[in-house]
């Protein structure tokens, strides 16, 4: 029986996330050629081909059979890893999450973190930035991750990344050009609703907002609806708002940071522990965060309009 080395499976789903061998390398700390030489290994140990170069690395049939096992293969390797490489840690975490997060990559990666370390308990709200932070300085919790401007942030070096805003819109929305802009928004306080609004008001767009909902699922619901239209970061953007650009009238909407608040002289080790693992679950989402999509209907897809 034939084993496959770990290595060449993390080699090959990474070439794969990250769309070429070059990007796989920066990622992986490997020459472009070590990459090379390694998929050549995983194809001659197993005698398919994975990948095929005529007209853009795509993968074979083989190759995705492949990808599908070794994603799971990885991650039980990685939480067995982690689990058996730190010392025993338990106790409660009491985190803070934007809205956003409710189904993006968030869950998945919470769900991971309980998998390697089941005697951390997670005590997990959701709610807009604004409050979050206010939260965070009461001592409602010991670590939240909250958007704040871009360029004018407080987080540490390696605690943020930065994302752009898109517009979304239900894909038989029609925007009069007559009318003010239909707006579907957060409650005041919300960053989102505050790059929205000022991107009109300084392109001279009159607009009226025709739902508020502090909810994500809030939020969706009346897109689809065809109530208005709305934005989010692209790293949330689930896989139904995905699509081409669209309204192209309307005013680009900058970018946010996403970071982490905490005091690193109060984190308990369990705390320590998982802002170490969603900083690297959050940097990771950027190179490819189709792979930490909640799965979603695309039968009714909606539009990402920029």
């Amino acid at each position: 029986m034939k084993n496959i080395p770990m290595d060449l499976l993390r080699t090959f789903t990474t070439i794969n996330d990250l769309g070429g061998f070059t990007q796989a390398g920066e990622l992986l700390g490997r020459s472009q050629p070590a990459i090379s030489l390694q998929v050549k290994r995983l194809e001659e140990l197993l005698d398919v081909p994975l990948f095929n170069r005529v007209g853009g690395l795509q993968l074979t049939e083989e190759g995705r059979i492949l990808y599908s096992s070794a994603r799971k293969i990885l991650e039980m390797n990685d939480a067995v890893v982690s689990r058996l490489s730190t010392p025993s840690v338990s106790g409660t975490v009491r985190l803070g999450t934007p809205n956003d997060f409710e189904v993006s990559f968030l869950p998945v990666l919470l769900s991971k973190f309980s998998r390697a370390y089941p005697d951390v308990t997670l005590d997990v709200n959701s709610d807009v930035s604004i409050n979050l932070r206010d939260g965070y300085k009461k001592g409602s919790y010991d670590l939240v991750m909250t958007m704040d401007e871009y360029h004018e942030h407080g987080f540490g070096e390696e605690d943020y990344i930065v994302e752009t805003l898109s517009w979304i819109a239900d894909p038989g929305f029609v925007l009069n050009k007559n009318q003010p802009v239909p707006l579907v928004l957060y409650p005041q306080g919300c960053i989102y609703r505050k790059h929205i609004t000022d991107a009109l008001n300084k392109a001279n767009i009159p607009w009226r907002v025709l739902y508020c909902s502090s909810s994500l699922l809030g939020i969706q619901s009346a897109i689809k609806a065809g109530l208005g239209i709305s934005a989010l970061v692209l790293n949330t953007i689930p896989e139904i708002f995905q699509a081409e650009k669209t309204y192209s009238d309307l005013p680009d909407l900058g970018k946010v940071t996403i970071g982490f608040n905490y005091d690193q002289n109060t984190l308990s080790p369990a705390a320590a522990l998982l802002l170490d693992f969603l900083r690297r679950g959050l940097k990771q989402s950027q190179n490819y965060p189709a792979s930490f999509k909640m799965p979603q209907d695309t039968g009714n897809s909606l539009l990402s309009v920029r």
